[in-house]
C-alpha cells in the first residue's frame, strides 16, 4: 500500500519551503499539482526533479480512481496547490477523502497558508474564528453575509483583487460602517501590505487606488 502526502507550498516568498516539504517531494513517485507550469518553477528551483500530474477543480473527480489505485499498487503520491496547503480553498478534500475511505494513509504537512498570517496580523482575537475562504459568487452569497454579520468570532475571508471593492461594499452594508476590518494582501512578497481600518475607511482606503492587484485575505472583528 503507498501513501499520500499533502505538501505545503510557499504562498509567495520561496523561503518559506520547509526542509521537510522539500524531501517529501524528491521522494515521491508522483507529484500531483493544481498548475505543472506553475509548480515546474518551484520543483526546479529546489532541484526537484520528478512526473508531474496536473490535479485541479476540473479534473479532480475523474482522476480519483486512477490515483488511488496506484497508491493501493504501492505508489508514493505527493499533492501540492499553486501555493498554500492543498484542501484550503484548493484541490484536496476529495482524493484525502477517498484515501481514508479506502484505507490508504494520507499524511499533511505543515506548512504555509496566507489565513493564520493574516489573521495573527489582524490584532483581532485569534482563539476562536470563522474562516470561510471564498464565498459564492451569486448563490446563496445573501444568506452568508446574513450568517456572518451576526458571528462573534472573528471571521476570515479570501478574495481576488477584481472582486475586491464590491466585498468590501457588501461587508460595509451587512456589517455596518464601523465595523473594524484588516486587509491584507501579497503576504509574504515584496509588497506585502496590511490595511486596519473600519468597514467604511477600507472602501474609501481602497476605491482610492489607482489599481488593486494581489490575493487578498480579509479579516473582520466579530460582533460584540
Amino acid at each position: 500500500m503507498g501513501k499520500l502526502f499533502i505538501v505545503p507550498t510557499p504562498i509567495g516568498n520561496l523561503g518559506d519551503m520547509t526542509f521537510r516539504a522539500v524531501e517529501t517531494l524528491k521522494q515521491a513517485d508522483c507529484i500531483l499539482a493544481e498548475d505543472t507550469r506553475t509548480s515546474h518553477h518551484l520543483l526546479q528551483h529546489f532541484e526537484i526533479s520528478k512526473p508531474l500530474k496536473a490535479y485541479h477543480k476540473f479534473n479532480e473527480h475523474g482522476a480519483l480512481r486512477s490515483l488511488t489505485e496506484r497508491l493501493t499498487g504501492g505508489e508514493t503520491i505527493a499533492l501540492i496547490s499553486d501555493a498554500g496547503t492543498p484542501g484550503i480553498s484548493d484541490p484536496g478534500f476529495l482524493i484525502v477523502r477517498e484515501c481514508i475511505a479506502q484505507g490508504i494513509e494520507v499524511e499533511c504537512l505543515p506548512g504555509a497558508t496566507a489565513c493564520i498570517p493574516a489573521l495573527v496580523a489582524s490584532g483581532f482575537p485569534c482563539d476562536r474564528f470563522c474562516f470561510e475562504g471564498f464565498l459564492p459568487a451569486k448563490k446563496g452569497r445573501q444568506k452568508r453575509w446574513t450568517e456572518l454579520a451576526a458571528e462573534s468570532r472573528t471571521v476570515v475571508l479570501y478574495e481576488s483583487p477584481h472582486k475586491l471593492l464590491k466585498t468590501l461594499a457588501e461587508i460595509r452594508i451587512y456589517f455596518g460602517d464601523d465595523r473594524r476590518m484588516s486587509v491584507s494582501r501579497e503576504l509574504t512578497k515584496i509588497y506585502e501590505e496590511t490595511v486596519r481600518a473600519t468597514a467604511t475607511e477600507q472602501v474609501e482606503i481602497w476605491n482610492a487606488r489607482p489599481a488593486i492587484k494581489g490575493e487578498f485575505v480579509i479579516v473582520i472583528a466579530g460582533k460584540e
